[in-house]
C-alpha cells in the first residue's frame, strides 16, 4: 500500500481563497490539503484525484465551515509597558491628542513605562495581547519598537517580539520605529537624537538580527520629512525595507516619500493627497488603514478611499494595537470597523487582513489559499465571508493552522 501523499486533508469546507475572479475566490464544498507546512492542493471535493482516505494521513470534515488564509496584522505596537487609560479619560473630557502629547503624555509616557520594565515584565504584559490576536484568527503579526528610544530598551522590546513568535508558534515580523517620538533627554537636541537613531540604534539592532523593516512617524508632532529621509537612507544602506506612519493628522507628503524609497506601506492616511496616492500606486506601496485609531481619536477626516480605489492602490487593514490611540485586540473587529467607518466592502476588508496585509509586510508566501503557499489558515464557526465583518465581537475562530500545524487558540 502506498504512503499518503499529504499530511492532512480538510473536506467539506467553504474556502475563501482570495484567488481568481469569483468574490473572495469562494470555493463551495471545497477541500484543502496540507503537507510539510505548505498548501498542497485546493479545489472542489469532486475534483480530488483519489479517495480522501488514500490521499492523506489525517482527514477531517468541516461540515461547511468557512476557511480563510490566516489573518495578518501588519501594523501593531503590541510590546509596551503600562497603559494609558487615564489619557482615554482626558480625551473624553476634551483634551486633544496633540495637547496630551505636548504636555508629556502620549508616546513619551509609554516610553517611561517601557524603559522601567524588565524584559520578563514586558513579555508577561505583552503575551496576552498576542494571544488575543491569535484567538481572533491572526497567524502573522508585525510588532514595532519605538517605546524605548535608547538601545537597551529598544533591544528588549524587539527580543520580546521575537520571543512571542516562538512562544505562540506564529510568525512575528519586527520594525524599528526609533523615530517615533523625541525622548525627554533629547528635548532640545533633535538632530543629535536623529543621528543616534540612524547611526547607532538602527545599525546595532540590525546587526543582532532583530529587525525586518524600518518605520517612522512623519507628522507635525513627530518627525519631519527630512529627518525621515535620513533614517530611510540608513535603512536602505543596511538592506532593510521601509514603511511609514503618514498623513494621520496632517499632510506632510510622507506617502510620496516612502513611495520614493519603494516602501512596503504607508499607514493611517486620513490626510493623504492625490499626488501621494499616485506615487504609492507607481511604487506598489500598500495603503494600511487603521480604523481603531480613527475610532479612538474620534477622527472625522476619512481616508480617501475612492481615490485609492481609482488608482488601484492595494488597501490593507490592521489593528494598530497600542496603549494610547488604538487599544484594539481584534483584527476581525478592525475589518468590521473598516466596513462601517470607511465604507469598505466586506471583501475589501478581508483582502485587507489577508493578501494585501501580506504585501504590506513584503511576504509573498501567504495571504491566499493556493498550492505552494504556507499552510497558514483559519477555520471559522461561520459559513460566509461577510459574517466575519458582520458580527461585532464574540469568538468566531474554530481553529488556526500555522505552517500546517494547529496552534492553541
Amino acid at each position: 500500500m502506498s504512503e499518503p501523499r499529504w499530511d492532512r486533508l480538510l473536506l467539506n469546507a467553504t474556502l475563501a481563497t482570495f484567488v481568481g475572479d469569483t468574490p473572495c475566490g469562494l470555493v463551495e464544498r471545497g477541500a484543502i490539503a496540507l503537507h510539510h507546512g505548505r498548501i498542497a492542493w485546493v479545489g472542489r471535493m469532486d475534483e480530488l484525484p483519489d479517495a480522501p482516505g488514500t490521499l492523506a494521513a489525517a482527514v477531517e470534515s468541516l461540515d461547511g465551515a468557512l476557511v480563510t488564509p490566516g489573518l495578518i496584522d501588519c501594523h501593531t505596537h503590541l510590546v509596551f509597558g503600562g497603559d494609558r487609560a487615564q489619557e482615554f479619560d482626558l480625551r473624553l473630557n476634551g483634551a486633544s491628542y496633540e495637547e496630551i502629547a505636548r504636555a508629556g503624555g502620549g508616546i513619551v509616557s509609554t516610553v517611561n513605562a517601557t524603559r522601567a520594565a524588565s524584559e520578563e515584565q514586558l513579555f508577561a504584559q505583552s503575551l496576552p495581547r498576542a494571544q488575543a490576536l491569535l484567538a481572533d484568527g491572526v497567524s502573522t503579526l508585525e510588532i514595532k519598537s519605538g517605546y524605548g528610544l535608547e538601545l537597551d530598551s529598544e533591544r528588549r522590546m524587539l527580543r520580546v517580539a521575537r520571543r512571542i513568535g516562538r512562544e505562540l508558534g506564529i510568525s512575528v515580523r519586527t520594525s524599528f520605529l526609533g523615530l517615533h517620538a523625541l525622548p525627554p533627554e533629547y528635548t532640545d537636541r533633535r538632530d543629535d537624537y536623529v543621528a543616534l537613531a540612524c547611526d547607532e540604534l538602527l545599525p546595532a539592532l540590525a546587526a543582532e538580527g532583530l529587525l525586518d523593516a524600518v518605520d517612522a512617524f512623519c507628522e507635525n508632532i513627530g518627525f519631519t520629512r527630512g529627518e525621515t529621509h535620513r533614517v530611510f537612507e540608513r535603512a536602505q544602506q543596511l538592506g532593510l525595507p521601509v514603511k511609514l506612519h503618514a498623513e494621520q493628522l496632517s499632510d506632510q507628503d510622507g506617502a510620496a516619500l516612502v513611495a520614493e524609497f519603494g516602501g512596503l506601506s504607508a499607514d493611517h492616511l486620513e490626510y493623504l493627497s492625490e499626488p501621494g496616492i499616485k506615487a504609492m500606486a507607481a511604487a506598489g506601496t500598500v495603503a494600511v488603514l487603521l480604523p481603531g485609531a480613527f475610532y479612538a481619536l474620534r477622527e472625522t477626516k476619512l481616508p480617501p478611499i475612492a481615490l485609492l480605489r481609482e488608482h488601484g492602490v492595494a488597501i490593507a487593514i490592521a489593528t494598530d494595537c497600542n496603549p494610547g490611540t488604538s487599544p484594539l485586540l481584534s483584527l476581525r473587529m478592525a475589518a468590521g470597523m473598516a466596513c462601517t467607518l470607511f465604507r469598505l466592502t466586506p471583501e475589501e476588508a478581508l483582502r485587507g487582513v489577508t493578501v494585501n496585509a501580506a504585501r504590506a509586510l513584503g511576504l509573498h508566501d501567504r495571504g491566499t489559499l493556493a498550492a505552494g503557499q504556507r499552510a497558514d489558515l483559519a477555520v471559522w464557526k461561520v459559513k460566509r465571508p461577510a459574517e466575519l465583518c458582520y458580527w461585532i465581537g464574540g469568538s468566531l475562530v474554530r481553529e488556526v493552522y500555522v505552517g500546517g500545524e494547529s496552534v492553541t487558540v
